[in-house]
């Protein structure tokens, strides 16, 4: 239920466009009572390109699309529906017109329920949006990245350099905690390794990552010693972490009792 003072600007947005004037994206938000961008706090829904994703979207409030890395470039929709839709940058806001009718001074508002297509052009790619307006808050849609623009952004990002510099600068990219988001997260190993030139120390796999269009990936283990031990990293060539592995590196190598160190394992191929 809106309430008296929202009432009445959405009802003075709804006569503007009815007049034919292109409201701006302040107006757009007051309309739909969220007040600025960002305000109605919803679960983010994911889409990929070149699938149709279906979703729901608010049919009151202003919803907002986001290409993620890159500009939305244009969205097409049916222009005989009751949708008003902004763009700027890598943001797109989508609002389903309520359409107001007044007999006798007894207003009725009739919301948008029927479903509608949108196709999102970003990042160089279609994203199809099967979206079914319904009485929910405002929903925030984000566009992630495909394989294809992952392979390309990576291309962009490594392509110059040699592979001995492409595996030196994924592992400093891993050792920093600075991922490119063009790199793909796969999920982890849930249970620790041992090796037979370790005896009694484990190795957990913190993470790993796949770096389309490059033929590499890399994991990153955490090992803690129960005794002062040093490590060489040729320990590490062994196929229980990867049957191509290209690169290995240490943040510590000469670790006391009850010392951690990061253990950075770069392979030709895909996360093993």
């Amino acid at each position: 239920m809106l309430k008296p003072s929202e009432q009445t600007r959405e009802r003075k947005c709804e006569r503007l466009r009815a007049q034919g004037v292109l409201l701006p994206l302040t107006a757009l938000m007051l309309a739909a009572g969220t007040g600025a961008p960002g305000a109605a706090q919803t679960q983010p829904l994911i889409a990929l390109p070149d699938q149709t994703s279906t979703i729901r979207l608010s049919n009151h409030d202003v919803n907002h699309i986001i290409c993620q890395g890159g500009e939305i470039e244009d969205v097409k929709f049916s222009a005989e529906k009751a949708i008003a839709v902004e763009k700027g940058g890598s943001d797109a806001w989508v609002k389903f017109l309520v359409k107001e009718s007044d007999d006798g001074g007894q207003v009725t508002r009739t919301y948008v329920t029927a479903p509608s297509e949108f196709f999102v052009s970003c990042n160089g790619s279609i994203y199809p949006l099967y979206a079914q307006p319904s009485e929910i808050p405002a929903q925030t849609v984000t566009l992630m990245p495909g394989k294809a623009q992952r392979a390309r952004a990576n291309d962009d990002l490594l392509g110059p350099l040699v592979e001995e510099e492409r595996a030196v600068s994924i592992t400093l990219a891993m050792m920093q905690d600075r991922i490119p988001a063009s790199f793909t997260s796969v999920a982890p190993r849930a249970t620790p390794l041992l090796l037979e030139a370790l005896p009694g120390i484990a190795l957990h796999e913190r993470r790993r990552v796949e770096v389309e269009g490059s033929g590499l990936s890399a994991s990153e283990y955490r090992l803690e010693v129960p005794a002062d031990t040093v490590l060489d990293e040729r320990i590490f060539l062994d196929p229980a972490l990867g049957l191509r592995i290209f690169a290995v590196s240490a943040d510590h190598l000469s670790l006391k009792a009850g010392d951690a160190a990061r253990i950075i394992i770069v392979r030709r191929g895909e996360a093993q």
